[in-house]
């Protein structure tokens, strides 16, 4: 059979652009049920939530019919300009909820890391036992975990018990408000705010009780959370774990190097991404906390526990202010946004070495100073 014969003829242009446009129709084909799911209950919901935010929309009816009119940023000033209960209330969510973030995202990032490396280690025996364990917290109801946590930190529960067994006088954690700084300063003698911080400067709060600390009710739900989202972001560090070869670990035995020297400056560095994805989760899930809230103190006592989310709940649905409402949730957002943009500032790769860390070779080419001299 001769040359011409064997070779393939080439496929006319117009039907490549017909098997294109095929595999593109059924590419459309196959992601239009998701994209129809995400529209109907997730974009919808966010422009009417947005709407519902800048009008006076009183709960009733279809907030697009024209029974809501347009009121502007009128809202968004009831919470975060004018003098009123709604600015100091969202100013003490605030408060509640940044200390919350405060505490809860750098521990349970450590405790992960700290299970992971544990669970992750050869010489250890029933690894799969510990690691379902550790992990069996965060698959459990949220308000089954709360309901127990209520349970051991009443003020005869088994927290304070053991306590006592320690010769020390536990609180009554669920119905005292004061804040854990102000706890630690009365101990020093300071019971009042000096008068540089008697002030309501911003968003209604004094500074002396921004300065205040979690309160000793919040503080319950700062263990909680710890307890119950590590063991998750324990699995995103294991696997990241398997993921660095032995040979990198044998080379820094090679160098010299300690167990935490290498942890440290090898380990780590190579767990940047999980990092940013663990931080970034639990900034988005602390911001967000609801229901642990809803099902233990619904914000007592004395709004010590209250957070955004929950206030957004509360002023809508028992307060009917739902035009309130939506702007805490989307001014939370934007908290959620910023905390996430400056985080990843800090934590994104750097493609070039600092000055400091960098010196010239005969050729004038620059080269990385790895040992921190000049």
């Amino acid at each position: 059979m001769s040359a011409n014969h064997t070779q393939r003829s080439p496929r006319p242009r117009g039907a490549r652009r017909s098997v294109h446009g095929g595999q593109a129709a059924s590419g459309w084909l196959f992601i239009t049920p998701v994209i129809v799911i995400l529209g109907l209950f997730l974009v919808v919901p966010i422009v009417m939530a947005a709407w519902v935010s800048v009008s006076d929309w009183a709960g009733r009816g279809n907030p697009f019919s024209g029974g809501a009119q347009f009121v502007g940023a009128q809202n968004y000033a009831a919470i975060l300009t004018d003098q009123g209960l709604a600015r100091q209330d969202f100013g003490t969510a605030l408060r509640n909820n940044f200390y919350y973030v405060l505490f809860v995202v750098p521990l349970q990032t450590i405790v992960s890391l700290s299970l992971a490396v544990l669970v992750n280690k050869r010489v250890l025996k029933a690894r799969g036992f510990f690691r379902t364990a550790f992990y069996f917290p965060s698959v459990t109801s949220s308000v089954a975990i709360t309901a127990l946590f209520l349970f051991l930190f009443t003020a005869t529960g088994a927290v304070n018990k053991v306590l006592a067994a320690l010769t020390i006088d536990g609180p009554n954690w669920l119905t005292d408000p004061r804040g854990v700084f102000h706890v630690l300063l009365g101990a020093l003698g300071v019971d009042s705010a000096p008068s540089g911080l008697q002030g309501n400067p911003l968003l209604g709060v004094s500074w002396w009780n921004w300065l205040s600390g979690p309160s000793v009710a919040m503080c319950v739900f700062i263990i909680m959370a710890i307890f119950t989202t590590s063991g998750t972001f324990m699995l995103l560090f294991i696997a990241a774990l398997q993921n660095i070869g032995g040979e990198v670990e044998e080379a820094g035995l090679m160098d010299g190097a300690n167990g935490w020297q290498r942890f440290r400056m090898i380990t780590v560095p190579m767990l940047r991404p999980t990092l940013f994805t663990v931080i970034t989760l639990g900034l988005i899930g602390t911001w967000q906390v609801f229901d642990q809230i809803y099902a233990g103190t619904a914000g007592d006592p004395s709004k010590t526990t209250l957070t955004p989310a929950f206030l957004s709940y509360q002023t809508s649905f028992t307060g009917q202010r739902w035009g309130q409402g939506a702007a805490i949730a989307f001014v939370l957002f934007l908290i959620i946004v910023v905390m996430t943009a400056i985080q990843r500032l800090v934590l994104r790769e750097r493609d070039t070495v600092p000055k400091r860390k960098r010196f010239v070779l005969s050729d004038g080419t620059y080269a990385a100073d790895t040992h921190g001299g000049h």
